[in-house]
């Protein structure tokens, strides 16, 4: 079964063995090709700064610095970045991954400081948040480019969830948007212009060899992709470029002066107020 991911649509994702990509299973897609089908669409030149947003166990870091020549800060709110950087040097490439643990919402990075962000099987799971743009752009440089690939829509499901996807559907995956929904949410807040907004061709063969691979008795959602046959499902891949546009900074506290006032209205009745 492993034979499945060698996929001629993906040359520099297939030289890569097997039991490397099944070790480093973090989610539900195959992070290397959904990096080189987002590559394609991203400008990236060597020596750039990179973050690699909900890393999983890195495997997207490792291909980008080994493949694109890039520096990448691989960041991950769950996985061990010990692990992570282990990994990385193993596949020799410690010295342009540098693994950290931190929170999408939370960033421990000064603004401007990367030339592209991307992010892989990742974002819709916090990045849906109108607000959330705008917290992430702020680290990019103008003219910066940001980029998304992972599971989502062909095309909005609306109203109820489709029959044949019912059994498999759960209230998360209503996180899950098209490439159209992407366009409109970044386009209209400015801070970024859209240049690619598309799914993956034959992306539903692909999401069935990668599930009949790493999770042969995930009979449930193997069922729910065959049946709906690109209907609702796909990969789904957004990129951007950073506009000139200031993002505001997020407010993490508020200052006030506490000064202290009567609790009750006076009623005229001689009593003092507490």
């Amino acid at each position: 079964m492993t034979d499945l991911l060698a996929c001629p649509r993906f040359p520099r994702a297939s030289a890569y063995g097997p039991a490397w990509i099944i070790a480093g299973v973090s989610g539900g897609a195959h992070p290397l090709w959904l990096t080189e089908w987002l590559c394609e669409a991203m400008p990236l030149r060597p020596g750039m700064r990179v973050l690699d947003l909900g890393c999983g166990r890195a495997l997207s870091s490792v291909f980008l610095h080994r493949e694109y020549g890039v520096q990448v800060w691989a960041i991950d709110a769950w996985f061990n970045p010990s692990e992570n950087l282990r990994r990385a040097g193993d596949a020799g490439a410690s010295d342009g991954v540098f693994p950290l643990r931190a929170d999408a919402r939370s960033l421990p990075f000064a603004a401007g400081f990367f030339d592209a962000i991307v992010s892989i099987d990742s974002f819709p799971y916090y990045g849906t948040d109108a607000f959330f743009l705008g917290s992430l752009a702020r680290f990019l440089k103008p003219g910066g480019v940001l980029g998304i690939a992972g599971a989502g829509l062909a095309r909005e499901i609306d109203g109820n969830v489709p029959a044949h996807l019912q059994a498999w559907w759960t209230p998360d995956l209503h996180c899950l948007h098209s490439a159209a929904w992407w366009r409109a949410q970044w386009q209209r807040s400015g801070l970024v212009d859209v240049i690619v907004a598309d799914t993956m061709p034959e992306g539903t063969e692909r999401w069935l060899d990668w599930q009949r691979t790493v999770a042969p008795d995930n009979l449930p959602e193997i069922d729910a992709v065959a049946a709906d046959a690109g209907e609702y499902l796909a990969y789904v891949r957004v990129v951007g470029t950073r506009t000139s546009a200031a993002a505001d900074e997020p407010v993490t506290t508020v200052s006030t002066t506490y000064t202290r006032q009567p609790l009750l209205r006076s009623l005229g009745s001689g009593v003092p107020d507490a």
